[in-house]
C-alpha cells in the first residue's frame, strides 16, 4: 500500500507542478475546476481502499490536497490551510475516505450495489439473537470479527459496518442517495473542522 500511496503523491505534485505555470493566465473558477479535475480526482480514484490507512500515510496524501488550496489561494507555504479548506468545502483525505466507503455501504444496503456488496452486510435488527438489545432500535450493523488487525479492520464489510455506526441515524435514515450524500458530507464536514 506504501508504493500505491508514494505513486499518488508523486503524480500529485508532478500535476501541481505543471498547473503552477498557468495559473497566472486562467481566472480562478477555471484554475479551481483544473486543480479539481486534476489532483483531487487522483486522490479519490479508489480512495475507500485507503481505509485505516496509517497516519504518516494519509498525512503524506493531506500535503497533496493542501498544496493544491495553497496553489488556488496562492498562498505561501508557512501560511495556515485549514481557511482555505474551509472556503473551498473540501473534506480532508481522511473524511474523503470515510465518505466514499459510507456511500458504498449506502448503496450495498440499499440493492443499489452488486449483489456480492449488497450480502457483506448484516443489520442487527435481523439478527435473532439481538433483537430485544437497544441496539436493535438503531440502524446499526454488525461489524464481523476478523484476525489480522492490519488487514483485518481494512476489509470493506468491516470498514463499512465500522464507518456507518459512527454516524448519526438522521445521516443513516436518508430516503435517497442524494440526501444521503448531502447529510454525509455535512457530518463529515463538522467532524472534520470542529476537531482542527
Amino acid at each position: 500500500m506504501r508504493t500505491q500511496v508514494q505513486r499518488i503523491i508523486s503524480r500529485g505534485f508532478a500535476v501541481l507542478r505543471r498547473l503552477r505555470s498557468i495559473c497566472r493566465y486562467v481566472p480562478t473558477s477555471v484554475f479551481w475546476s483544473l486543480v479539481s479535475a486534476f489532483v483531487l480526482n487522483r486522490l479519490d480514484y479508489c480512495n475507500s481502499l485507503l481505509i485505516d490507512l496509517p497516519s504518516n500515510l494519509l498525512q503524506c496524501l493531506q500535503s497533496v490536497q493542501n498544496s493544491a488550496a495553497r496553489l488556488i489561494y496562492r498562498l505561501r507555504r508557512s501560511e495556515h490551510i485549514t481557511d482555505a479548506l474551509l472556503s473551498l468545502h473540501w473534506l480532508r483525505v481522511r473524511e474523503r475516505v470515510e465518505y466514499k466507503v459510507a456511500m458504498l455501504t449506502y448503496k450495498a444496503l440499499n440493492g443499489l450495489a452488486p449483489p456480492y456488496l449488497s450480502t457483506a452486510f448484516t443489520r442487527v435488527t435481523d439478527m435473532p439473537s439481538r433483537r430485544r438489545l437497544l441496539s436493535a432500535s438503531t440502524d446499526h450493523l454488525l461489524v464481523p470479527s476478523y484476525r489480522r488487525s492490519t488487514i483485518g479492520r481494512r476489509a470493506f464489510p468491516i470498514a463499512g459496518a465500522r464507518v456507518w455506526n459512527g454516524l448519526s441515524s438522521d445521516v443513516t435514515s436518508a430516503p435517497s442517495l442524494a440526501i444521503f450524500g448531502r447529510r454525509l458530507k455535512t457530518e463529515l464536514f463538522r467532524r472534520c473542522y470542529n476537531a482542527a
